[in-house]
């Protein structure tokens, strides 16, 4: 499919926001898929008070062993601001650039942030889902809309539905203890059950679940390693571009 261009750099805030109904009228949230025999995680870096707007992005691929079998990161001048609800028009295109450079495409993927868990249903997870048409599942650290359905269990694996409106868009779910739980939700081509077992599978001792602490670690050293402004990966739009 084709993206339409509005869906990476619309032109105005309301265009987004045209864009992500678009978008999220897309998302399918059951089983769409074959296997998971590659996974992608997905993760950016960045400062929000940095003057150059620089986002560092990467994309790795693991095997159905977890081990890591690709990465791709850029450095990426954002060309779009920082503004909640709208997170996936400021990460997405540096996120679909790392997924381009890949030799080897994942099957599905985990992004450190929202599925269907969203004002608007349509988080980075979804976004990037509906982009790329992957199957991808929302990992995400806090709350952004709706409330847990009871008190979440100290013991690693407890968990409590997130619902908002009367309806479940998401799961808590504590993966170690003494940690603060994830929000797990449906991105794109995928029911919460399985998205929830597929993480709980990816956990080897930490908070979050291999594919996403790879792709955090592989941003963050994207980020330190930087030395040049958008380092000719993608072009620098102009400085002046506004929106309102």
């Amino acid at each position: 499919m084709e993206i339409p261009t509005e869906w990476l750099f619309p032109g105005s805030i309301e265009e987004a926001k045209e864009a992500q109904a678009a978008m999220a009228a897309r998302v399918i949230v059951k089983d769409d898929f074959q296997d998971c025999q590659l996974m992608g995680g997905m993760d950016v870096s960045n400062n929000l008070y940095d003057p150059k707007k620089m986002i560092y992005a990467s994309t790795v691929v693991l095997s159905d062993a977890l081990e890591v079998k690709e990465t791709a990161a850029i450095a990426y001048k954002q060309s779009f601001p920082y503004m909640p609800g709208l997170l996936g028009f400021r990460e997405a295109p540096a996120l679909v650039e790392t997924f381009k450079k890949l030799s080897t495409k994942p099957s599905i993927l985990f992004v450190d942030g929202h599925g269907i868990a969203h004002p608007r249903g349509l988080g980075i997870a979804g976004h990037l889902g509906v982009l790329l048409d992957i199957p991808a599942i929302g990992v995400a650290k806090s709350i952004l809309v709706g409330k847990p359905k009871g008190s979440l269990g100290s013991e690693v694996g407890a968990q409590v539905p997130l619902v908002w409106k009367n309806r479940t868009i998401g799961m808590l779910l504590r993966t170690k203890a003494r940690s603060n739980p994830l929000i797990i939700s449906c991105g794109h081509k995928i029911s919460l059950p399985t998205a929830i077992k597929l993480v709980q599978a990816s956990l080897r001792g930490y908070r979050l679940p291999e594919p996403t602490r790879y792709a955090h670690l592989a941003a963050n050293t994207c980020r330190t390693e930087f030395t040049h402004p958008c380092s000719g990966v993608l072009p620098c739009l102009p400085e002046d571009r506004t929106y309102v």
